[in-house]
């Protein structure tokens, strides 16, 4: 936990820094203007900057003369600064980060928090109407119209966690009403015209164990043409104070934690999965370097093949033309300038595709750009290889593996979600039991008014009211807080099915993928080894391989210096002399793709242990950003 604290914190500061670099080359969300006030930012929109599409100044400064001068530490340099895909994975830890700041506000996806205001509603005593619902009568009128709804429900998986940002809810309804009262005993009036404002507060606040609180406040103000009415107008307060509290299913911390738990370990995969990322890009570009140089050494290869070939098509017409040779012996010399000259247009063609990917994977925009399209790629380094090499030791390898690979990380990560979400379907299997309760404090208040009744064969009564009910809107909320009318009505309510079939599948179908999750990640392991041994194996065969490539050419090279010392003596003839040609060409190219392929072995296999990024001594926070303030550490032996 300590960890994914770490990793959130880190991320969401991401969203809010602001980097020394241009604005263009930000990526996240930026702040909310600093003037704008504390209460307003929460509804403002975030201000995503737009992509980054231009290209590094690097790049530009590694053009000169229409040529574009490369190291290995440039290329790497620029794939981190430029690559597209890289780009696009440095969205995914922002959108972690933004997503836990989601689990952590709880709720299921944005629904509508529940309260009820109501146009025309009166409190029990306010009003004539008031009067008769207290005493149990249905007076004329008394209809209400809902304008508000419950939560959104949204199906899931285990209980639904509880919204943990508190919300506020104002209500305020206006009514004018005109009742014909078919019995005017009360009213004194057939027709009962009243004006009405409702209002309600509420704020609400739900907690991780799994219950909810609400205090909420209603006042109503009431004027109507009742002579009878002693309070007119008149104000009538209702403060309460509501509790509700799961207690079996959906209780819990670690239940209703579950998706933000869920979200940490989201946020901590993101940055193995971004990691992953880089070491692909990075590997990407060494290969694309590596195959660069193996494709220009070919063509010098091809060149220097088609060049011999044209000295001895000279050497052999010139021999003709003193009658030394037969016309049939110039045909062998020509025959392989020809197949010379097709092998280096074929190598040429291989070298500009080379040179097409290598410039892709260091670009946004590619040869889109004119100025890169344009230059001509200049490799710095060469093909080299030590004379010796000692390759780590399998167990070793595996040990670094486990500890630095970012997809076993990401796999053990998704294991530990499988885990965590569990939680949620073991808690839907018990009944559904959820305490409440509700302690409510009325008050009433209004313009005392002096009625005076008149029965027949009676003196006429006259009635005020109670002096106690005569004021304001404070009086009547003075009555609320002081609990001089206080209600308190609570229960549990307790929910069982019988069978509970849908639950216990729910939780068996978890539990059985959640074993077909651990057994895949044991699965993945043995392929790691596996892995590793083949890119161990893989990378000693192809030194031996490029050793004896070597010997091979020396041998051709040695081979070709005697034929021709053969030839100019008349011991030898052309048709010999052509094949030694043939052959040394072929042992040049053989040698060249021998060593891209060492290289392209050793490559694999820091892949493989995941020590790439490491050995080239990467910043995972510079890749981050896409900017690299120095170069990358050249490796030993390259």
């Amino acid at each position: 936990m300590k960890r994914a604290r770490q990793a959130a914190a880190a991320a969401l500061a991401w969203l809010t820094a602001v980097p020394a670099a241009p604005a263009q080359m930000r990526i996240g969300i930026e702040p909310v203007r600093p003037h704008t006030s504390v209460l307003l930012r929460p509804y403002q929109a975030q201000n995503v900057p737009p992509a980054r599409l231009a290209n590094s100044s690097r790049l530009r400064g590694l053009i000169r003369a229409g040529h574009l001068y490369l190291t290995v530490q440039d290329a790497i340099a620029l794939a981190l600064e430029n690559n597209i895909d890289l780009e696009i994975a440095r969205y995914s830890p922002v959108l972690a980060a933004v997503r836990l700041t989601r689990a952590e506000a709880g709720g299921a996806l944005p629904g509508v928090p529940s309260a009820a205001a109501q146009a025309g509603a009166v409190a029990s005593g306010q009003g004539v109407l008031g009067s008769q619902s207290a005493a149990g009568v249905a007076g004329g009128g008394t209809e209400r119209v809902s304008r508000g709804a419950g939560n959104a429900q949204i199906t899931q998986l285990g209980p639904i966690t509880q919204n943990l940002d508190p919300i506020v809810q104002s209500t305020t309804t206006y009514a004018h009403r005109s009742i014909p009262q078919p019995n005017a005993v009360q009213s004194l009036t057939p027709v009962l015209v009243q004006d009405l404002v409702n209002t309600s507060y509420s704020i609400q606040q739900g907690f991780l164990s799994g219950g909810t609180v609400t205090l909420s406040l209603r006042g109503n103000w009431l004027e109507e043409n009742a002579p009878s009415n002693l309070l007119n107008p008149s104000w009538a307060t209702t403060l309460s104070l509501s509790l509700q509290h799961n207690l079996l299913q959906g209780f819990g911390r670690a239940v209703n934690a579950r998706t933000i738990t869920v979200s940490r370990i989201n946020l901590r995969t993101s940055d193995e999965q971004f990691r992953a990322q880089v070491m692909g890009t990075v590997n990407a570009v060494l290969s694309a370097y590596y195959q660069l140089l193996a494709s220009g050494e070919e063509v010098k290869a091809r060149r220097s093949a088609l060049e011999t070939a044209q000295r001895f098509v000279r050497e052999s017409r010139r021999r003709y033309e003193l009658g030394a040779l037969a016309g049939v012996d110039v045909l062998p010399a020509e025959s392989q300038e020809a197949a010379a000259r097709r092998d280096l247009i074929i190598a040429e063609t291989a070298h500009s595709q080379n040179e097409l990917r290598l410039k892709n994977l260091i670009s946004r925009n590619g040869v889109a750009d004119p100025e890169l399209r344009a230059a001509k790629v200049v490799l710095l380094d060469t093909l080299s290889a030590p004379p010796e090499e000692k390759l780590p030791e399998l167990s070793q390898l595996l040990e670094t593996a486990l500890a630095r690979r970012p997809d076993i990380a990401v796999r053990r990560a998704s294991l530990e979600s499988a885990q965590v979400s569990s939680l949620g379907t073991k808690s839907a299997l018990l009944p559904r039991a959820v305490a409440f309760g509700t302690t409510t404090q009325q008050g009433l208040a209004g313009t005392g008014r002096t009625v005076t009744s008149f029965t027949p064969g009676q003196p006429p009564r006259v009635q005020q009211p109670d002096p106690y009910f005569v004021g304001g809107f404070g009086s009547a909320l003075g009555q609320s807080f002081r609990r001089n009318f206080p209600s308190i009505n609570g229960g549990v309510f307790f929910q069982a099915p019988l069978r509970n079939r849908q639950g216990i599948a729910d939780q068996g179908i978890d539990e059985l993928q959640l074993r077909q999750t651990e057994l895949g990640l044991a699965q993945f392991l043995l392929e790691v080894q596996v892995q590793l041994a083949n890119a161990l194996a893989a990378a000693e065969q192809a030194r031996t391989r490029w050793q004896a490539a070597a010997k091979n050419l020396e041998l051709a090279r040695t081979l070709l210096a005697a034929e021709e010392k053969k030839f100019s003596t008349g011991v030898s003839t052309p048709f010999e002399v052509v094949q030694q040609q043939r052959a040394l060409a072929q042992a040049e190219a053989a040698e060249a793709a021998a060593r891209a392929s060492w290289h392209s072995a050793r490559l694999a296999l820091e892949q493989a242990a995941g020590t790439m990024l490491e050995t080239y001594g990467i910043s995972l926070d510079e890749a981050r950003r896409g900017e690299v303030a120095g170069q990358p550490a050249a490796p030993e032996n390259r």
